[in-house]
């Protein structure tokens, strides 16, 4: 089959022709028709991910339709259509996962990281872990909701009722949580970077009341932000941006050093968490409640074998919304 190959960090991806993967016992084997391209793509890419099983298909928002079944596969049947998502398997047996924490699994293993990915014409995926995809959407536009849609939704909880929203960040993940937002009845408040007036004028139209700078200030207090992009500096300015009990959450697997702070931006019982990875019950309410809204994608949709440009154009944020490549 075709595929792009990353050999090692910090080089580009190759294209390949790789033997077809066989499913285990508990796998499909997809025939892939669509994967979205995210920035955790870039941070395996970059080597910012350490540890991954190489070499390595990327990708891990993946859509596809079951061509065979391993012997012990029986939730899907031949011709159903799967998501694989960012979490590809967990140990079943610690106390996270015994407890409803599968996201913190030490045992994890990841799609597109320590599992191959979706940036091929075929891939295998353990059944358990896959997402049912509802009927309504196509599978270029449903491809980001299994990473960028999904995260962004647990972050969302994470940021509990906030009334006044911060996104920093305004690419797949925040054009996806702000439409859940404002269906929530949430006032949301975007920040891109500095100069992007295409991407201001973006976060607008997807109903944010107010959109600019990251380097500058909101018009008001915010109740709680989230933070997308993988910028350290961006904790301390939506510190000072949130009200006294807010709540800012760092939504990213990867960021850069966060700089000194004093301490009284975080005092008056405001609070920084992260959002580690995501559970299959995250999975399970957010394609639930995403047709209610109903969560529409704005998706650039290219060619596997145009993956490298994908990437680079990801970094360079010329991508309103996500990439999504079609084998």
């Amino acid at each position: 089959m075709r595929a792009m190959v990353l050999d090692r960090p910090g080089v580009s991806l190759r294209a390949a022709e790789v033997p077809e993967p066989v499913p285990g016992p508990h796998e499909v084997l997809l025939r892939v028709a669509a994967c979205g391209v995210c920035r955790t793509d870039l941070h395996v890419r970059d080597g910012e991910l350490p540890d991954a099983v190489l070499p390595l298909i990327l990708g891990h928002e993946v859509v596809g339709r079951v061509v065979a079944r391993g012997p012990r596969a029986t939730r899907f049947a031949e011709g159903d259509r799967v998501g694989v998502p960012w979490l590809g398997q967990t140990c079943g047996a610690c106390a996270y996962c015994r407890t409803g924490r599968e996201n913190l699994c030490a045992g994890a293993r990841f799609t597109g990281y320590h599992r191959p990915g979706g940036y091929a014409e075929l891939t295998v995926a353990d059944e358990r872990y896959g997402v049912a995809i509802p009927e309504g959407y196509g599978d270029v536009e449903v491809a980001p909701l299994l990473c960028a849609g999904l995260i962004g939704y647990r972050a969302l909880r994470k940021a509990g009722d906030a009334a006044r929203l911060g996104l920093y960040g305004f690419g797949a993940a925040a054009h996806i949580v702000a439409q859940v937002a404002r269906y929530e009845g949430r006032r949301v408040f975007a920040f891109t970077r500095p100069g992007d007036e295409a991407g201001a004028g973006f976060a607008r139209r997807l109903g944010a009341e107010w959109a600019g700078s990251s380097a500058g200030a909101p018009p008001e207090e915010l109740d709680a932000a989230i933070i997308f992009a993988p910028v350290g500096a961006l904790v301390p300015a939506a510190l000072r941006a949130v009200a006294r009990g807010g709540t800012v959450v760092c939504a990213g697997i990867h960021m850069s050093e966060i700089p000194a702070m004093p301490y009284e931006l975080l005092w008056g019982e405001r609070t920084v968490c992260s959002v580690a990875n995501l559970t299959r019950r995250d999975g399970e309410a957010f394609f639930a409640l995403a047709p209610s809204v109903p969560v529409r994608t704005q998706v650039a949709a290219l060619p596997l074998a145009e993956a490298v440009d994908a990437l680079r154009r990801l970094r360079a944020g010329e991508i309103q919304g996500a990439a999504v490549l079609v084998p």
